[in-house]
């Protein structure tokens, strides 16, 4: 199997993967996400996160700006 970064076009409800690959990385922590667990983003930013508490600190962290 094959571990290559993907590229995706995120959207409210759903992403398009535009280059295909095995995961992404966390915007926050830079932990590594399998595609079929990516369950948080920013539509905004078009960032990925590894759980709720960095999309947390994220918009925390907006918020402070």
């Amino acid at each position: 199997m094959t571990k290559k970064l993907a590229k995706i076009k995120y959207f409210p409800n759903n992403f398009q993967i535009i280059e295909q690959g095995d995961y992404v990385e966390c915007a926050v922590s830079g932990k590594k996400i399998k595609i079929e667990n990516l369950n948080y983003w920013n539509v905004e930013l078009q960032e990925p996160y590894y759980s709720y508490k960095e999309a947390f600190q994220k918009k925390e962290q907006i918020n402070k700006n």
